[in-house]
C-alpha cells in the first residue's frame, strides 16, 4: 500500500473511530477540548508510524491505546490540586492497567457510555445552537473545520471560532461529562435531538447557496440519530426523530430533477422513494408509539411523514389526518411554523379558502417576519382560488426572501405561470 493510500485509509478510520476515542478520553480527562487534542496526537502518531510499519490489524484499538497513553502522560504532568492525591493515584493505576491490556478490549471499553456522554456534552444547552451543531459535527462526525464550513456555506474562520468558544464555554461552565438523570434528562435530550434535526434539515432543504439539498449532512444526522437510538433505546422521542429523518430521507432521489432543480412533494415520482428507508422509518415510529411516545413532537411529525409515505399517489394522501396531526402537534409544541404547515394541510383537506384564512392570521407573527414560506404558501392558496395577480405578487415576494438559489428559481417560475 502506497503512502497516499495509507493516508486515505487513516482518514477513513478516523471518521469511524474518532468519536469513540474522544469519548473515551473525555471520560478520563473530563475535558472534551483536551480529549480532542489528545486524540489528534494519536492521529499524528499514526500518520508518522503507519507508512513505515503498515496498518495494524486493529487500527481503531491502536489509536485508542495510543491516545490513552497520552492521557496518562497528561494526568501525570498536570497538577490536579483540586482533587485528592489518592483519587489521582487510583486513576493513574487504572489507566496503566488499561494501557497494558489487550488492544481489542481497550477499544471496546465503555464505548457506548462514552459516546452517549459525548453526545450530551456536545449538545449542552449552555452552548448556542450554531455552536452545538459545529461541535457535534466536529467531535462526533469527525468532520474537519473546512468540511463543516463548506456544508453550511460559512467562512472557515467562523466555524473554527465557534468550536474554540464552545470548548472554552464547556470548560468554564464545568459541564460534567455525564449522561443527565432525573428531571434534567428531558430538556437535555431535547437539546440533543434539536441539534441532530438542525443538521438534517440543513441537508434536506439548504437555507442558502446553489444546492437544493446537501445529502452528506442528512446522512450524518441519520448516523447520529441511529447511534443515539442504539444508546438510548427506551427514549420514545429518539425513535420518533429517527423515524422522521428516515422517512424524509427516503424521498431524496425524487426531490431533484436532472439538473438539480427542486421537485415539490406532490409532483414527485413516488416510485423513486426508497422503500428500505420508509420501512425503517415506519418501524422506528412503531417503536416510539409502543414506548408511549405517540404524542411526542418528533413522533407526531413522523406520523405526518408516514401519511405521505403510505400514499401510493399524491391524490391518495390522507389530508384530514395530516391536518389533525398538525393540530395535535400545535397543542404539544405550539409554533407559528407548525400553524403554517397546518394551514397547508387544511387547504388540501377543506379547500384553499380554509387554509388561506389561517395563513392570513399568521402574517403579522413576529417569528415569521421575513420567512419566505409564508408568502410562498399564501401564493399557492391564492393561485388555487383563481386570484392569480395576488398569487404572483406573493411568489415574487417569497423569491426575494429566500437565500437558496434553486428555491428562488422555483418561486419565480410559479410567479411567471400566474
Amino acid at each position: 500500500m502506497t503512502g497516499p493510500d495509507i493516508h486515505r485509509t487513516i482518514d477513513a478510520l478516523w471518521r469511524m473511530e474518532s468519536a469513540k476515542i474522544i469519548g473515551g478520553l473525555a471520560r478520563i480527562v473530563r475535558d472534551v477540548g483536551r480529549a480532542e487534542e489528545l486524540a489528534q496526537d494519536a492521529l499524528v502518531l499514526a500518520l508518522e508510524r503507519w507508512p513505515e510499519t503498515g496498518i495494524p490489524d486493529n487500527p481503531g484499538a491502536w489509536l485508542m491505546t495510543a491516545a490513552k497513553r497520552r492521557a496518562l502522560d497528561h494526568l501525570r504532568r498536570a497538577k490536579m490540586l483540586d482533587r485528592k492525591h489518592a483519587e489521582i493515584a487510583r486513576e493513574l493505576e487504572a489507566l496503566q492497567e488499561t494501557a497494558a491490556q489487550d488492544m481489542e478490549s481497550a477499544a471496546d471499553d465503555h464505548v457506548g457510555d462514552d459516546l452517549l456522554r459525548l453526545i450530551f456534552t456536545s449538545c449542552h444547552p449552555v452552548l448556542l445552537a450554531d455552536a452545538r451543531v459545529a461541535l457535534t459535527l466536529r467531535l462526533l462526525g469527525g468532520l474537519t473545520t473546512d468540511e463543516i464550513a463548506r456544508a453550511f456555506l460559512t467562512p472557515e474562520s467562523t466555524i473554527a471560532q465557534r468550536i474554540v468558544r464552545a470548548k472554552k464555554t464547556l470548560g468554564e461552565a464545568r459541564v460534567p461529562f455525564e449522561v443527565p438523570r432525573g428531571p434534567e434528562l428531558a430538556p437535555r435530550l431535547a437539546s440533543v435531538l434539536e441539534v441532530i434535526y438542525l443538521i438534517f434539515n440543513e441537508g434536506y432543504s439548504a437555507t442558502a447557496g446553489a444546492d437544493w439539498m446537501r445529502p452528506a449532512l442528512c446522512e450524518e444526522a441519520l448516523r447520529l440519530g441511529r447511534i443515539l437510538a442504539g444508546l438510548a433505546p427506551g427514549e420514545p422521542e429518539v425513535h420518533g426523530l429517527v423515524a422522521l429523518m428516515e422517512i424524509q430521507a427516503s424521498r431524496a432521489r425524487a426531490r431533484t430533477g436532472p439538473s438539480g432543480e427542486p421537485i415539490l412533494l406532490l409532483d414527485q415520482n413516488r416510485a423513486r422513494w426508497d422503500p428500505l428507508l420508509i420501512h425503517r422509518g415506519l418501524a422506528a415510529l412503531d417503536r416510539a408509539e409502543q414506548l408511549g411516545g405517540a404524542l411526542g413532537p418528533y413522533a407526531l411529525q413522523a406520523a405526518i411523514a408516514a401519511c405521505h409515505a403510505r400514499a401510493r399517489e399524491a391524490s391518495d394522501t390522507d389530508w384530514p389526518r395530516i391536518a389533525a396531526l398538525y393540530g395535535a402537534l400545535s397543542a404539544v409544541a405550539p409554533s407559528p411554523v407548525v400553524e403554517l404547515n397546518r394551514a397547508v394541510a387544511l387547504g388540501m383537506a377543506e379547500g384553499p379558502a380554509a387554509g388561506l384564512s389561517l395563513v392570513d392570521a399568521l402574517v403579522d407573527e413576529p417569528q415569521l417576519r421575513g420567512y419566505h414560506l409564508v408568502p410562498a404558501v399564501r401564493g399557492d392558496l391564492l393561485e388555487k382560488l383563481g386570484r392569480r395577480d395576488e398569487a404572483r405578487a406573493e411568489f415574487e415576494r417569497a423569491a426575494a426572501l429566500t437565500r437558496n438559489t434553486r428555491e428562488r428559481g422555483v418561486l419565480l417560475g410559479r410567479a411567471r405561470a400566474c
